[in-house]
């Protein structure tokens, strides 16, 4: 079974952004070791507790620190950026790193108006111009622009031997056919959806156009997942993670990922029921947590289904993954 990770670079209080970019690296490389397939790193902009706002400097970086597992933004913001530009940074990573180059691609803005407004001047013209977007940077990675076009006497130099693979990231139906019609693999967000991705997965699959980057569809999953020796121990590392998402989602405090201590007092002292959205995160031991990757790979029609995982210390981030690639690598 194909299993990947994609790393959002998690600042846990009491870290520093070095410290968390440091255990990106390790995590790369661990699960190079592992045998996971691929390795993403997200956007984020001026978000607290994420570090990584530059996916293609980290992606030269742990490429380096690798050897062989893929890797790829999850996903490069394109309403921020001119196309060309995009398609030159991913070339030149494909270049220094043949075959193993992803290019994500998503719309979403990846912090807050005022960051957006900081580096697109109008993000929201950005997002309604992301068809030609997408189309303008799968011309400049292939070279298929006409030849009575403006563009067409232009490379997005360095050109790769292997260009980068352009996949189309999302949590919709727009963003399913937009990657269908576009003819590029497909990542659901289900993570971060409330909606029926299985049905989204199959809209993509239905209306898929063959266009020369891959010659069927191809689809990704991506889900939240925790994993610890015990279920006892997986459902108290999850603790941070479930405090994190509630100051963030509320806006308050920029520690980062708080501890399980402050997790357990903070829940206790509201009394309150930390696993109301427990059934956007899957939560347990090794065989528990196994068993439900499989059951959803299944379910959504997925061909590969990729990690993300958040709690605390780094060290638990990274003995979650292991216990779950032991259980699905063979």
């Amino acid at each position: 079974m194909k299993i990947s990770i994609l790393d959002q670079a998690p600042i846990s209080s009491g870290y520093s952004p070095k410290e968390a970019l440091e255990a990106s690296v390790q995590l790369a490389q661990s699960a190079e070791r592992l045998g996971y397939t691929r390795y993403w790193i997200a956007e984020h902009h001026d978000l607290f507790g994420f570090a990584c706002s530059a996916p293609e400097i980290m992606l030269s970086y742990i490429g380096a620190k690798t050897k062989k597992i893929r890797i790829g933004a999850g996903a490069i913001l394109l309403p921020h950026y001119k196309p060309y530009k995009i398609a030159e940074s991913f070339n030149m990573l494909a270049t220094l790193f043949p075959g193993r180059v992803d290019l994500g691609i998503g719309r979403a803005p990846g912090g807050s108006a005022e960051a957006s407004m900081a580096l697109s001047d109008n993000f929201l013209e950005g997002v309604r111009k992301m068809p030609d977007k997408v189309m303008e940077l799968l011309q400049f990675l292939y070279n298929h622009f006409p030849e009575d076009h403006m563009f067409a006497k232009i490379s997005a130099s360095p050109l790769p031997a292997i260009s980068p693979e352009p996949w189309l990231l999302g949590t919709s139906r727009k963003s399913a056919l937009m990657a269908a019609e576009s003819g590029t693999a497909y990542a659901f967000g289900q993570f971060m959806s409330e909606k029926d991705g299985e049905d989204i997965i199959k809209q993509y699959r239905e209306n898929f156009i063959e266009r020369g980057i891959i010659q069927k569809p191809k689809v990704i999953l991506t889900v939240s997942a925790i994993c610890a020796d015990s279920t006892q121990e997986a459902e108290e590392l999850a603790l941070s993670s479930m405090l994190w998402k509630i100051r963030a989602e509320s806006r308050e405090g920029n520690e980062g990922i708080p501890s399980i201590e402050e997790a357990k007092n903070y829940f206790r002292s509201l009394d309150m029921e930390p696993f109301n959205n427990r059934h956007r995160v899957i939560i347990g031991n090794p065989k528990e947590v196994a068993e439900q990757l499989k059951d959803m790979k299944q379910r959504y029609q997925a061909d590969e289904i990729m990690i993300v995982t958040i709690v605390h210390r780094y060290e638990d981030r990274l003995r979650s993954y292991e216990l779950i690639a032991k259980e699905l690598i063979k």
